[in-house]
């Protein structure tokens, strides 16, 4: 087994970072906020097409908040992806409202027909949803288009969850600029990092705002403390949002990384028989998606290659590679299961048929080379890259 480890998505950071710390660090402003925080925000709002962002501590907390601009609380209902992580129902359940689960189409995003039949069953017995919050999953752009047309029908609000999909595109605009509201992640393992972090991105001038003033503890413009509203305390350190304008400033050219390594698991899969890299364009959802290539994921059909996802990802763990089924399904967590779900099995057969490969930008030649060579032993192919 190799010493050196290969993940699934490492940071991937270079001497621009580096300097771009020190600037920060020499520059005084240690404390959360500073002119690092302002141009970030401002360099991300030109990049997402956005009129205001507000950086925050983490992608959670930007869902979070911006539930809480858009009047979600006690008792509301809230339609949510169920191929997700579990950050997208936390920030819902923070509020005191109900998520209720829809499930995903074959691209793993949510099933607009699905929400549609939820919305309609739901009003047909008094119910009412005060926001839908999808996800773009693995970096793909939901069908934005389809599900604000199904929301204002029934007088709902979007607030996108695009943690995964910062840099993708929908029909050539930015991931990040769908919904009243949008919320990113810069956690780790992203496409980009701030080490943690996070962004609210909005061009709702009150929205932006009301998730400043309640990330920084609602305190009142006034000399001394004085709060008429419980707060929070969610913004970003100015020292990582100089991380964030390196990682900002190198964006593109580290999806190029990743799509190149897309392609080189695509040729590798190509004539492995009983598996597909997942989320390739289809059709299914009708738009012209760009997906920011984050992860790379495989679906297995067992009875064609002979062996299941678990399988392969014992086998690359025995050789030190990571690998990760995709998202359990929420309606599945023992947590959630007290909520209502629409499902129709899509998610649950993507949780047990798929798994993410190594696909981060800073992975090298090697690790590449390594990966497939343990695939193709594990496999039995013998095609050559």
């Amino acid at each position: 087994m190799s010493n050196d480890r290969i993940f699934l998505s490492s940071p991937d950071v270079t001497q621009l970072e580096e300097d771009a710390l020190v600037r920060a660090i020499r520059s005084g402003w240690i404390a959360p906020l500073g002119p690092e925080v302002d141009a970030f925000e401002q360099e991300l709002a030109e990049y997402s097409g956005r009129k205001y962002v507000v950086a925050l501590s983490s992608g959670i907390a930007a869902l979070h908040l911006g539930l809480l601009a858009l009047g979600v609380g006690a008792g509301d209902l809230v339609l949510t992806s169920s191929m997700t992580f579990a950050a997208t129902t936390n920030a819902i359940v923070y509020t005191g409202a109900e998520p209720i689960f829809v499930d995903c189409d074959e691209s793993g995003n949510m099933d607009p027909r699905l929400l549609e039949k939820a919305f309609a069953e739901l009003k047909s017995e008094g119910k009412y949803v005060k926001a839908v919050v999808p996800v773009d999953l693995l970096g793909k752009v939901v069908q934005h288009e389809k599900i604000k047309k199904i929301a204002d029908a029934y007088g709902a609000v979007v607030l996108s969850d695009a943690a995964e999909s910062l840099g993708a595109t929908r029909d050539g605009k930015s991931a990040a600029s769908y919904g009243v509201a949008a919320a990113v992640s810069f956690n780790g393992n992203k496409i980009m990092t701030t080490s943690g972090g996070g962004a609210l991105l909005t061009d709702d001038q009150d929205i932006a705002d009301k998730v400043r003033y309640l990330a920084t503890q609602a305190r009142q413009p006034v000399v001394h403390y004085e709060h008429t509203d419980v707060g929070y305390n969610y913004r970003l350190s100015n020292i990582l949002a100089a991380l964030g304008r390196a990682q900002l400033s190198r964006l593109d050219s580290m999806i190029e990384r990743r799509r190149q390594h897309r392609a080189f698991y695509r040729e590798l899969f190509a004539s492995v028989p009983g598996i597909e890299i997942f989320g390739e364009p289809s059709g299914v959802d009708g738009g012209d998606t760009v997906d920011n290539f984050w992860l790379t994921s495989i679906l297995i059909d067992k009875e064609v290659s002979g062996f299941s996802s678990e399988d392969l990802r014992l086998a690359l763990n025995t050789s030190n590679i990571e690998s990760r089924p995709l998202w359990k399904p929420m309606h599945l967590q023992p947590v959630f299961e007290k909520y209502r779900s629409f499902n129709n099995g899509n998610g649950q057969r993507l949780f047990e048929t798929g798994l993410s490969l190594p696909s981060g930008s800073v992975l090298d030649e090697a690790s590449m080379l390594h990966i497939a060579m343990t695939i193709r032993q594990f496999s039995g192919s013998k095609n050559e890259i």
